[in-house]
């Protein structure tokens, strides 16, 4: 179990740090390529549309074969393509590059949440599902750090890092990781999503699920901006501020698989999205710095707590085809994160201060929980 939790860690430790690595690159990475500045966010946006478009298939198609083969062949073309971003030579090349790293990324991370259930004994998923979510909120907290701590000598280095480092837990992975048998039928693809999306419940849930990843990536993604606007923190502030709340999701994170087994993880669910609606009611009543920090790490406690509890109901839909809902799952995050940054922008200059986007969230977790409450019960699916 421990070797497990170590690994399934590494793994998505290294995949949400490559996602966050590219973030404090782009200015240095900008004047590399000298590519207009306005286009730099292609660097990141080219990763997540890879890793979208493949999900689609890979989660399918890996439901048919052993997982940890699946995890092993993603991981190594993942090291390979990180690596390779770092001898980018324009920027229409690093595109490309980080296109494929987040196609390679969505073959290997959903096998991580897919195998943990063929693993794990029943009562100890959402403890084992506790290590992986672990590993992406350190990343949350490090990618950013990491990424301008290895730039100083040249912006190819944080990628050779994270790429060497990906090969060691490639080779790891080889040695320790179980093999999971598949457990589909070689039906089509959209064969598969047709009968997953059948299953009792299953609507509901995603739905829930996309709603209120819609909601957390409004707060996440203009939390910044509204410091800034209002607080006038500068970005060393906001840094401070976003370790803070990282902190705050790690010990969600590592404290919250034993508040779920002592009183279970549907009640856990309703109290939680209670705390969270009532955190972003008080949210844009703080005047002083000090309150909305503090609240503000509370939800990502909540989080970290919550994320697991999420991905365990969203596995338990199905024994056939947990890769094809995992790489759902994070198609409907990705999704979400897309909603709200279209969504928020114009919202957050609607109202004063941070009332627009804590109403939004608000909406979204008052929808999401009545969802959730919805498909509450058994429905698992052989």
């Amino acid at each position: 179990m421990k070797r497990l939790n170590l690994l399934t860690f590494a793994v998505q430790f290294l995949i949400g740090t490559d996602t966050f690595l590219v973030a404090p690159l782009l200015s240095l990475l900008t004047k590399k390529f000298g590519n207009p500045s306005d286009r730099a966010g292609w660097m990141i946006s080219a990763y997540a549309i890879g890793y979208c478009i493949t999900a689609v298939f890979s989660g399918p198609m890996s439901d048919r074969f052993d997982r940890k083969r699946v995890l092993c062949i993603g991981m190594l073309g993942f090291s390979l393509a990180t690596t390779a971003c770092g001898t980018a030579w324009s920027f229409s090349s690093m595109i490309a590059l980080r296109f494929l790293a987040g196609v390679m990324a969505a073959i290997g991370s959903p096998q991580v949440w897919a195998a943990i259930p063929q693993l794990v004994p029943k009562n100890h998923v959402v403890s084992a599902m506790a290590a992986p979510t672990l590993g992406l909120t350190v990343a949350q907290i490090a990618g950013v750090p990491i990424g301008s701590f290895l730039a100083t000598r040249s912006t190819s280095d944080p990628f050779y890092a994270v790429g060497a480092a990906s090969l060691l837990a490639t080779i790891a992975l080889s040695i320790w990781f179980p093999s999971v048998n598949p457990s589909a039928s070689h039906k089509h693809i959209s064969q598969q999503y047709m009968a997953l999306l059948r299953t009792r419940h299953s609507l509901p849930r995603l739905a829930a699920y996309l709603l209120f990843q819609t909601g957390n990536f409004a707060i996440m993604s203009f939390i910044a901006t509204w410091l800034s606007k209002d607080f006038q923190l500068n970005t060393e502030g906001i840094g401070m501020v976003m370790i803070a709340l990282g902190a705050g999701n790690t010990a969600g994170a590592l404290i919250g698989p034993r508040i779920v087994a002592r009183i279970g993880q549907w009640p856990v669910l309703f109290l939680a999205m209670g705390g969270y609606a009532t955190a972003y009611l008080l949210l844009p009543l703080g005047t002083v710095l000090a309150i909305p920090v503090m609240i503000l790490t509370c939800t990502f406690f909540i989080g970290g707590m919550l994320f697991p509890v999420f991905m365990n109901l969203l596995q338990s839909l199905t024994t056939t085809a947990r890769g094809t809902v995992s790489a759902l799952a994070n198609v409907l995050m990705y999704l979400g994160s897309t909603i709200a940054g279209i969504i928020g922008g114009p919202l957050l200059s609607t109202l004063p201060g941070f009332w627009s986007i804590s109403i939004l969230a608000l909406i979204t977790t008052a929808g999401s929980t009545l969802l959730w409450k919805s498909s509450e019960g058994t429905c698992m699916r052989r």
